[in-house]
């Protein structure tokens, strides 16, 4: 289903885990870390490195900041939602920071 292992995308996500932003943080503590179902943070997927991943429910969430406005960014991630929905079979959720930050009701009716 996923394309060939890169060792470089493996210790980029590595860093990643280690550097989380407090989106990242707050819905992994709070939210996703206690589930019964089992989310892997920063994980590598063909070429990209999505926020969470669940392989039971075949589920990637996605937390989009500020930058993600940016036209070229809004492009990227066009492509990169494509390639995981089309290419991979997954399911991605996407969910801006704030509204992480805001709300936390979103996430308490579960997966």
């Amino acid at each position: 289903m996923f394309t060939t292992f890169r060792s470089d995308l493996k210790l980029k996500a590595k860093d990643l885990r280690k550097n989380m932003t407090l989106a990242e943080k707050k819905l992994w503590y709070e939210f996703l870390k206690n589930l019964p179902e089992n989310f892997l943070r920063q994980k590598p997927i063909g070429n990209y490195i999505v926020d969470f991943y669940c392989s039971k429910k075949q589920l990637v969430i996605e937390l989009d900041g500020e930058s993600h406005f940016v036209e070229k960014i809004v492009f990227s991630d066009k492509e990169r939602t494509e390639f995981l929905t089309q290419k991979c079979g997954l399911k991605v959720i996407r969910f801006l920071n704030d509204d992480v930050f805001k709300e936390s009701s979103f996430v308490k009716g579960g997966f």
